[in-house]
């Protein structure tokens, strides 16, 4: 999810008057340690730094290697102007490939791309609301049109839901999850298998989250959403395995970033609370997701078709 749009969530939820006491409670960890953050940490600024106010610890990393394992590579994600989008952004270009990215965040995108050409890689944004048909096929046109192919595509834009039960859920924050996550995702892919499709050969990771393999109360919108883009996922790798194009996802958990900050101090959570609910013990880094998609993308999983790799820090096994 990405990264590129602002949490909905924190600014209008009450701390529930039953949850006081030291521990986290099943329902917190559903809204912000398994699901909602699982996944909103997909959606955020990479690393504990805020990025409308600083550098992240990433862009202060060593400067892109021109020969990397991806050069002459063309990589397209959408939402990557912050969290594992922009992480994965500057990774794929530190490994020399080239970029194109998008976001509705213009100020942040145009930041990311400037801070990746100044350490030398190769990036261009692109404001893009995944929600409009039409601004998605004019996002793909425009990098085909600029470099001539796509060879990588990581679809990584989403939103999270306000926790409410399904009753008490609005028609407005359901559609507008759903058109989002999972009809973005659906749009992206329309207009990126074409492409791959007319040059013999592609990859394509899609975002889901912990919570397309889990149910977790007051947040279906949200989960709903991830489970279709579960299924997608799968549908699509069956239609083009044949085709030279693989498809697969990734399924993050509790990503530290400023979103899952931001809900930590709204709920008063601690690191230790939310990090003890997941068998590493500790909050993922958004690099590390990061290095998942690449090697996913990489040329060495050749027959790793429609499969979703955990990246929870072994929550899905217990």
């Amino acid at each position: 999810m990405t990264n590129d749009f602002e949490h909905n969530a924190s600014s209008d939820v009450k701390t529930p008057r039953r949850e006081k006491t030291i521990g986290v409670s099943r329902r917190r960890m559903m809204l912000y340690g398994g699901a909602g953050l699982a996944g909103v940490a997909a959606m955020t600024v990479g690393g504990r730094v805020d990025a409308n106010t600083q550098q992240s610890a990433v862009a202060q990393q060593v400067s892109a290697k021109p020969e990397g394992r991806f050069a002459g590579k063309v990589v397209l994600i959408t939402g990557a102007t912050s969290g594992i989008g922009e992480a994965t952004a500057r990774a794929f270009a530190k490994e020399g490939a080239t970029v194109h990215f998008c976001g509705r965040r213009e100020a942040l995108g145009e930041k990311v791309a400037q801070e990746i050409n100044a350490q030398g890689g190769k990036a261009s944004y692109q404001k893009v609301d995944v929600r409009q048909e039409e601004e998605i096929k004019a996002f793909i046109d425009t990098c085909v049109q600029k470099y001539g192919r796509i060879d990588i595509a990581f679809n990584n834009a989403g939103i999270e839901s306000s926790p409410n039960t399904v009753a008490q859920q609005s028609l407005g924050d359901w559609m507008n999850v759903m058109t989002t996550n999972a009809t973005g995702t659906f749009l992206s892919m329309k207009y990126e298998l074409p492409v791959m499709l007319k040059q013999g050969s592609g990859a394509i990771i899609n975002n889901a989250s912990v919570s397309s393999h889990v149910g977790f109360a007051t947040i279906a919108p949200y989960s709903a959403s991830k489970h279709a883009i579960a299924s997608l996922t799968k549908v699509a790798a069956l239609e083009y395995a044949d085709k030279n194009i693989r498809i697969n996802s990734i399924s993050p958990g509790a990503v530290d970033t400023p979103m899952l900050r931001r809900a930590m101090a709204a709920w008063k959570l601690s690191e230790e609370q939310i990090a003890n609910e997941y068998p590493i013990k500790r909050l993922v880094a958004p690099e590390e997701i990061a290095k998942t998609v690449l090697w996913l993308s990489s040329a060495d999983p050749t027959c790793i078709i429609g499969t979703d790799i955990d990246v929870t820090g072994g929550y899905l096994t217990k």
